[in-house]
C-alpha cells in the first residue's frame, strides 16, 4: 500500500498565463502569395521574350493606290485577251511534201493567193496522162460518130441490115461513154493538182508559219512527223477582246455598252470600244462569262493574244471637266480577308501588323475600291495567313 510520500509531486505543473499571444509562431500564408506572384512574373516575362524573339512571318505587301480617269469612273473592270474573230489554221487537202512556201510571219496575203505548194510532179503527170486519154477518146468518138451517120443513111436506103446499124450505133455510144469517163478523169486529176496548192481562204496576215519546206503535210497530222497546218492566218480587222466577267457582275454588262480597252503593252493608250456580244454560257470552273468587246477604232499596235483590261461604263458619258475629277482608292483583292465576319486588311506598321476594318466598294478587275480605313501609300499584307494577329512581327519579302 502506497503512502502519501510515495505520490509524485505535481505542484510544479501549472500553466504560465503571463506569456503573451504575440510570442506565438506566426502563420506562413504570405510566403505562398509572394511565390505565386514571382512565378506569374517569370511566366509573363517568358512569353513576352519568346514573342519578341520569335522569327518574323515573311509576307508580301502591296501599296494602297489611287485610280483616276476612266479607270476610276468604270462601274466594272474585267481582264481578257485580244482575239481574232476571223482566224484559220490553213492546211492542205492533200498529203505530200512541202515544196514551196511564199510567205513569212507578218506578211499579208490576199484571198485566193497561193501561200504554199506541195510536191506535185506525180499528180501533174497523172493530169497529163488523163488529158491524153481524153484526146484519144475524143478522136474515137468523132470516128464512131461519122460511121454512125453514114450507117443511118445506108440503112435508110436498105443497103445494110438492122443488125449492122445497131452494132454501129453501139460502137458510137461506147465511144461517147469513154469520152465522158476520160473527161471525168481529167477533172479528178485537176482537183488533185489544185489540192497541192494551199491558198488563203480570206485576206489576212500570217501570224505563224507552222511548217517548212521539206516537211510532210497531211490534212489531219496523222503522225508526229507530219504537220496539220502550214500557216496561221488572221484577219486583223476582226480583232476583239474576249473579257472574263464574273457571274456575280455579268448583270452590269449589256450589249452596246460603252467601254475602254487598255492593253497591258500600252497602258497609257485607251481604245474606245463597245460590248458586241455576251456568250450565252458560263465557265463552270472559273465562274465567269466571256464578253466580246469590239474596238471602235484600231491601229497596228493591237496584236492577237495581247492581254487587255476592259473598263465598262454605266454612265452615258465621261464625267465633265476631264478624267482627273474622278478618283478611287484601291487595294488588291487578295489583301482583303475576313475576321469575325468583317472585311479587314493587315496594315504593316514598322515591323508589325495592325488589323484595319474596311468599307468595300466596287470590284475593278484585280483591285477593290475602299472608302475608309486606309490612306494612299499604306502597305497591306497580300494573302494574309489565317493565324495572323494584330501586333504580329513580319518581314517584307519581294
Amino acid at each position: 500500500m502506497e503512502t502519501p510520500s510515495d505520490k509524485p509531486d505535481i505542484s510544479g505543473l501549472r500553466i504560465d498565463r503571463s506569456k503573451k499571444f504575440d510570442d506565438r509562431p506566426k502563420s506562413g500564408w504570405w510566403k505562398y502569395i509572394v511565390a505565386i506572384a514571382v512565378l506569374a512574373g517569370v511566366v509573363a516575362t517568358y512569353f513576352t521574350l519568346t514573342r519578341e524573339m520569335a522569327s518574323a512571318t515573311q509576307v508580301k505587301v502591296a501599296l494602297v493606290s489611287t485610280l483616276t480617269g476612266s479607270d476610276a469612273a468604270a462601274e466594272l473592270v474585267a481582264t481578257g485577251y485580244v482575239v481574232a474573230q476571223r482566224k484559220a489554221e490553213v492546211a492542205s487537202k492533200g498529203t505530200g511534201r512541202l515544196a514551196y512556201i511564199a510567205f513569212e510571219e507578218g506578211d499579208r496575203a490576199q484571198a485566193g493567193e497561193i501561200i504554199a505548194r506541195l510536191d506535185n510532179d506525180d499528180i501533174q503527170a497523172a493530169l497529163d496522162q488523163a488529158k491524153a486519154e481524153l484526146r484519144l477518146a475524143t478522136t474515137d468518138t468523132l470516128t464512131t460518130g461519122r460511121n454512125f451517120r453514114r450507117g443511118k443513111k445506108l440503112y435508110e436506103g436498105r443497103l445494110i441490115s438492122q443488125e449492122e446499124i445497131e452494132n454501129i450505133e453501139s460502137a458510137f455510144q461506147t465511144a461517147v461513154a469513154a469520152l465522158d469517163a476520160a473527161s471525168a478523169r481529167v477533172k479528178v486529176a485537176e482537183v488533185n493538182l489544185e489540192n497541192t496548192y494551199i491558198r488563203a481562204p480570206f485576206a489576212g496576215t500570217i501570224l505563224s508559219k507552222n511548217a517548212d519546206v521539206g516537211e510532210m503535210v497531211t490534212p489531219f497530222a496523222s503522225s508526229a512527223s507530219s504537220k496539220g497546218s502550214v500557216v496561221t492566218l488572221a484577219d486583223m480587222g476582226s480583232l476583239e477582246v474576249e473579257a472574263d466577267v464574273s457571274e456575280a457582275n455579268i448583270y452590269k454588262v449589256t450589249v452596246g455598252q460603252r467601254c475602254d480597252i487598255v492593253l497591258d503593252a500600252y497602258p497609257q493608250t485607251r481604245y474606245a470600244a463597245h460590248v458586241k456580244k455576251i456568250v450565252p454560257t458560263a465557265d463552270r470552273s472559273r465562274a465567269t462569262v466571256i464578253t466580246k468587246v469590239a474596238f471602235d477604232s484600231i491601229d497596228s499596235r493591237v496584236l492577237p493574244e495581247m492581254s487587255a483590261r476592259v473598263n465598262f461604263f454605266i454612265q452615258e458619258s465621261k464625267p465633265k471637266g476631264g478624267d482627273a475629277e474622278v478618283h478611287a482608292l484601291v487595294i488588291p483583292k487578295e489583301a482583303v480577308t475576313t475576321r469575325g465576319g468583317a472585311r479587314v486588311v493587315f496594315r504593316v506598321d514598322g515591323d508589325k501588323v495592325s488589323q484595319v476594318a474596311l468599307t468595300i466598294g466596287r470590284e475593278l478587275g484585280g483591285v477593290v475600291e475602299i472608302f475608309s480605313g486606309l490612306a494612299e501609300g499604306d502597305k497591306v499584307v497580300l494573302s494574309p495567313p489565317g493565324k495572323m494577329e494584330p501586333g504580329q512581327k513580319v518581314e517584307i519579302v519581294k
